[in-house]
Parts: C-alpha cells; structure tokens; sequence
C-alpha cells in the first residue's frame, strides 16, 4: 500500500447564500414578503425606508414609476456619529432579541368559546363533583360548539374508582347545554336547533311549529317534502313557511363567534387594464416596498479604515436583497406579461375563452427554468376587470376535440356551468346526458370527467338538483 497525493477535476453545483435569498423572496406571497423585508430592515441598518419615493396608492397611473428597489450610490458629506450605528449592529446581532420590550405591543387574547364557558359555570350553583364533569364536558366540545365525542367514550375515560356512569355526564351535559349561546353542547344538528328553540320566549311566533318539525320531522324537513309536512302537521303553507323562516334564524355552528378569524385578505401582485385596445400587466406599486440604503452608513463602511468585517458582511446582505426583491418583481412582471398576451382572448370573453397552457409553454417562452415559473404562480394574484386570480388559474389542462383542434379545462367548466344554469329545473341533465351534449358540441369527455369538473365547481347532484326544482315556488316548466 503506497500513499501518494491526487489531482481531480469534479464539477458540482453549489447554490449560495445569495441564490436562496432570491429562491426564498421569489416563492413567498406578497404579504409574507412585506413581512421578510420589513424584518431585514428591521435587522439591518444599513437598510431604510425611501422617504423619496412616491407613495403607493392603487391611484397611481399605471403606466408610471413603479417604485423601483434602488441601491444609492454613496455621497459625500457629514456622517453621523458611528456610535450610533454601532448600537444598531449591536442590535442587528441579538436578531431583535432585547430583553426589555414595550409594554403596548401586548393585546388582550381573544375570549375563546371554552374560557366564555367556563366563567358562566362558575357562576352557576352546583357540587364539585358535577363541575368538574361539566368542564370535562367543554374540553371535548369542538369548534362549532359540538360533543363529537359519544358518553360512553368519555366514561371510560374516567378513572373506575370515581364510579361515574353515563347518567351523570347527561346531566353535567344538560347543565352545559343551558349556557350561552343557545344551543351549545349539542351532539347533532338537530339537538342544536331544538336547544335553541327552546330558549326562545314561549310568545315567539311560529315557536311552537318550529319546535315539532325540528323535534320529530327532522328528516321530512331536510328533504324539503313540504306538501307531506303540511299533511301530517294539518298546518296551512303559510305557517310552515313561518316555522321554517324561524328555523333559517337558528345558527348550525353556536360556537363559531368565538372562533379565531383566520381571513385572509389579498393583494395582488399585478393589475391587468385594457390600455389602447390592448391587455397590459402592471405591478402593483402596493406590494413593491420602499426601501434603500443608507447613505451615510454605507459611507462609514466604505471608507479607509472601516468599522470592521461585520459592518462590510451586513452591507453585502443590504445589496443582496435590494438585488433579489428587484429581481422578484422582474420576474413576475415577464411571467405576468407573457400569461396576459397568451391568454388575452379570456380577458375580453371571458372562461369559455380561455386556451390551454401549461408551466412548461411560459418557461420555453422566457428562457426560465419551470420550477422558477411554478415558484412565480403559486400565492401571486392578479387583478382584472374579470375578478381576482391566481397566476395558476390561468394554466389549464388541454383537451382534444372532435374536429382535431384543442380546448382548455377552463372552458369546458363554463360550458357545463352554462348547461346546468340553462337546463331545465324540474327535469336537470344527469353527467351522461350532459357528456352527450358536450360531445354533439365536438367536445369529448367521459361521464365520470363530467362528474369530476361538476364536483370542483360545487354544483349538486342531479338528484339533489331535481328535489330543489320540485320545491321551488313559482318555477314552471318552459314551453316547448
């Protein structure tokens, strides 16, 4: 065994620091964006807002500055004292993480259903031992205000030395079950719209109508056979129609008052207007943030002597981001520009108008690598005289014709939209008559594709669709 030294030549990739800032800042969602940005600057001093530049408003002409991300050149003149930008590094290398914080960032949590629950049952007279099997009947609440968990199962939860049996949960359940709001504690629809009718004042009108069709008709009255409720009931339309008009003031969910309010609201990233007879995107000045560097802090670090490696490293990252938000905003506006020019047809006419595309058509067109456009259409909106999209929406399955040629998923969605909107309410088309239709129209799909698209637009079944023809008031069959 000899030992001896070896020269190889290997090429490999290395993605550096600088390329997944970019990767990152690409994919993320204008919001969180505005939050990574805000943070850097945050962290960062060399980083501040551009007090120069104008302010964004969606007023803003379309066709003007659109708020560039701009790296000053440095100037000269008089600098500040650099103790002050030390005390900002300094800060910069906690990551923000000072132990004294400021007393006004703290808010109030949100009063969650449970806690609403639990003070009202410690103003209500009752043992220990049924307090504590009535709070063990609130942890097991849902969301919505449900008992999704059966007696039986949170018996055996318990230890056998307590001896508690089913009986006792019923009655801790009834002791929860007249708290408020009305209807909570409930182990089914129906149980929920019976306790709420139930609270109601004795002199409301149609109550007591109410409370036989939830209490005993249940069933009847979700399949909408009001003719045969009037039989069994002896009630005239009239008084159904207020007991059901009572019923529709009831809440399904009790509980979802307290529940956290998850909305998400969207800014979208560009804004397509109609400019000359001709479809054009522009970036939203909204979601460009203003920020620079500071000028005389990059003159500190630039000059002879310096204030050391960390002041050059943050500087380099100030530079670096400037260039990958800059590079962000290029890169959705050519995947914008190219997804409004091949799907202009759409914007004028509408989803029966749109062509098929796909991921790999824009990266073959920009010279983009297809996981940089799937990056670029994930959480990235589009606002346009026809709603709000998502960069995705607009990439759509081909499907063949009869004729050779090809249609969009998109398209044939709004045809079966239109065909069901059109179709006549007493006697709706099933999937395969409305495959048929398709097919006499050149396009082809299989019943169980027609059944698909109907499922992801949120249309009923033929059957339901038929029982809600039937029970429409006022809806007559067209003349032939």
């Amino acid at each position: 065994m000899t030992l001896g030294i070896e020269l190889r030549l290997r090429q490999h990739l290395a993605i550096t620091p600088q390329i997944q800032q970019a990767l990152r800042l690409l994919q993320l969602p204008s919001q969180e964006f505005a939050q990574e940005v805000e943070q850097a600057m945050t962290s960062n001093p060399f980083l501040e807002e551009d007090s120069d530049a104008p302010s964004p408003s969606p007023a803003m002409p379309m066709g003007g500055d659109r708020g560039e991300i701009r790296a000053p050149p440095v100037e000269t003149g008089d600098s500040p004292i650099p103790a002050a930008l030390h005390e900002m590094i300094g800060r910069s290398r906690n990551n923000g993480s000072d132990e004294e914080h400021d007393w006004t960032e703290w808010t109030e949590a949100p009063l969650t259903l449970r806690d609403n629950l639990r003070s009202q049952l410690m103003l209500s007279p009752m043992g220990d031992r049924d307090r504590t099997l009535a709070h063990m009947v609130i942890d097991e609440l849902s969301e919505a205000g449900y008992l999704e968990t059966p007696l039986e199962e949170l018996a055996e939860l318990i230890s056998p030395e307590e001896e508690v049996d089913t009986c006792e949960l019923g009655a801790a359940l009834k002791l929860v079950q007249q708290l408020e709001p009305p209807g909570i504690a409930a182990r089914s629809l129906q149980e929920c719209l019976h306790l709420q009718l139930q609270a109601l004042p004795a002199t409301t009108p149609s109550r007591a109508l109410a409370l036989e069709l939830v209490g005993k008709h249940f069933d009847l009255l979700a399949r909408r056979e009001f003719t045969r409720l009037q039989q069994i009931l002896g009630c005239g339309e009239d008084a159904l129609h207020g007991a059901r008009a009572l019923i529709r003031t009831l809440d399904p969910r009790p509980g979802r008052s307290f529940a956290p309010d998850n909305t998400r609201y969207v800014v979208p990233d560009i804004i397509v207007t109609l400019q000359r007879g001709r479809w054009v995107a522009t970036l939203n000045p909204a979601v460009q943030p203003q920020v620079r560097i500071n000028r005389a802090y990059a003159e500190i670090a630039a000059s002879r002597g310096g204030c050391g490696a960390s002041f050059s490293r943050l500087l380099q990252e100030a530079r670096w981001l400037l260039r990958n938000v800059e590079q962000r905003f290029n890169t959705i506006q050519r995947v914008a520009d190219a997804i409004v020019v091949r799907q202009r047809v759409f914007f004028s006419y509408g989803e029966a108008a749109m062509k098929p595309m796909a991921l790999k058509d824009i990266a073959t067109e920009l010279g983009l690598h297809e996981s940089t456009v799937c990056r670029v259409t994930n959480g990235k909106y589009m606002a346009t005289p026809r709603g709000l999209f998502e960069f995705k929406y607009f990439f759509s399955r081909q499907l063949a014709t009869e004729d050779g040629g090809t249609c969009s998923a998109t398209a044939i969605r709004a045809l079966l939209k239109e065909l069901i909107a059109a179709e006549d309410p007493h006697a709706p088309l099933s999937d395969a008559q409305l495959a048929r239709v398709l097919a006499d129209q050149g396009f082809r799909l299989a019943r169980r594709t027609v059944t698909k698209y109907r499922t992801l637009m949120r249309i009923p079944s033929v059957e339901l669709r038929r029982v809600a023809g039937r029970a429409a008031p006022g809806q007559q069959k067209p003349a032939a």
